[in-house]
């Protein structure tokens, strides 16, 4: 009975058109209402609690950082490097897209910030160029949500905060899936290209390469301090973010000289308005994880699927498969916020390792994000190129089945994950 309250209270208020973080309150207080614990001002603590967390410091700085980065000439210059490079592949701006991709997200951490950094310097190459800009917004989309895997990561730092599980061991977890997704892209991009007869660059000179990453290693060599700090122990997550966000503003004002006084308002504007969406996000979640606690819905999940209990990756199976439903309709950050404490109890009884179901968890809600209804990365991407969401379905086919397929083998094949793991983070 209590699972069919806070479901039907929480789909409810969302079918009714509330924002999530509203639709999560009003959960709370049917919750509350149900269980006879309603008092206004256990309501309004639990939610401060929700945002009064260390870890969380770090979505700010992140989100920051990503701003400054398309704002200061970051970003472009890893696209430029990018080009120089492997421009000259049959299909090369596609490679450029994978590879900038991966680049980006061991910067920003942020899919819809990486999705449009690269489409807005991209997508007018490509149509210059004559690509088909339906196939390459969904190429740019597929490549945007590497962003949430390869560290740093938000959604590493709200399931972390959430579940109890080492943030820092979550953030060098991602980078062997992450790759792996990058090389699926690679491999699928390389049939498209030579499906659609896309046409091949003039090979850059050797000065012009040079030119290119002595100009970009600035930012190219932001991943390496982030990264390799987390690594070696120097800064915690927290730290990071905010070495990342410090480091950007150095580089954009200074060495790079293209960031105004303008555009840094702004971007530290835009870093606010949406961390204060994800923070009121937590805050409300808050108020539902006490209660789930309270009312023992994970105990009501692992009996609903203890018969599976003794069968890892069957069970694994089933949880994907119910993520992959749930992303369509729902975002990132409610889907990690509202079923990660749910699941967590059952995984850790069924013997997972919570690293590796948090990687999972979070490579599944990034393929959320190029799925419809929602997609805030294909509506970003959409949004960018100017193009209908159609058009962008129809080219993103090939890498959204490329990146299911690479969540299917870390399925079946844990080890994917968890031995690379251990050599980063050991």
């Amino acid at each position: 009975m209590t699972v069919a309250v806070f479901l039907v209270s929480l789909i409810g208020a969302m079918a009714l058109g509330m924002p999530i973080a509203f639709a999560l309150l009003a959960c709370g207080v049917v919750m509350m209402l149900h269980l006879g614990l309603f008092d206004s001002q256990l309501l309004a603590q639990k939610v401060i609690e929700g945002a009064d967390s260390f870890p969380l410091l770090a979505v700010p700085f992140f989100l920051l950082a990503g701003e400054i980065m398309n704002a200061g000439g970051l970003s472009r210059r890893i696209i430029d490097c990018a080009i120089a490079t492997v421009g000259h592949l049959r299909g090369g701006l596609g490679y450029v897209t994978i590879a900038s991709a991966i680049v980006l997200s061991s910067i920003s951490g942020s899919a819809v910030a990486d999705a449009a950094a690269l489409g807005a310097i991209l997508i007018p190459i490509m149509r210059r160029a004559g690509y088909d800009i339906g196939r390459g917004a969904g190429l740019i989309a597929a490549g945007g949500i590497i962003g949430p895997v390869i560290p740093p990561s938000i959604a590493f730092v709200l399931f972390g905060a959430v579940t109890g599980v080492s943030i820092s061991k979550l953030l060098m977890a991602g980078i062997a899936p992450g790759l792996l997704l990058g090389a699926s892209l690679a491999c699928a991009w390389f049939f498209v290209a030579r499906h659609d007869n896309l046409p091949a660059a003039p090979r850059k000179r050797l000065r012009e390469i040079g030119r290119a990453v002595v100009d970009g290693a600035w930012a190219l060599v932001m991943p390496v301090i982030i990264i390799g700090g987390l690594r070696t122990g120097v800064f915690t997550p927290t730290e990071a973010a905010v070495v990342a966000a410090v480091y950007s503003l150095f580089v954009a004002m200074f060495v790079y000289r293209e960031l105004t006084l303008k555009a840094l308002y702004q971007a530290f504007v835009n870093a606010a308005l949406t961390s204060a969406v994800v923070m009121f996000m937590v805050a409300a979640t808050a108020l539902s994880a006490w209660l789930i606690s309270v009312a023992d819905l994970p105990g009501e999940v692992v009996r609903l699927l203890s018969p599976l209990l003794d069968q890892p990756v069957l069970l694994m199976a089933v949880m994907m498969a119910l993520l992959l439903v749930i992303g369509m309709p729902l975002d990132m950050t409610p889907t990690i916020l509202i079923l990660a404490p749910v699941l967590m109890p059952l995984v850790v009884k069924a013997g997972i390792d919570p690293v590796y179901f948090g990687v999972m968890f979070v490579i599944n809600c990034s393929i959320g994000l190029i799925t419809p209804p929602v997609g805030s990365v294909l509506n970003t991407v959409c949004g960018v190129a100017r193009i209908p969401l159609g058009q962008v379905m129809r080219g993103i086919w090939p890498f959204l089945l490329a990146e299911s397929v690479v969540l299917f083998l870390l399925v079946l094949f844990p080890k994917l994950v968890t031995v690379p793991a251990q050599w980063f983070y050991r």
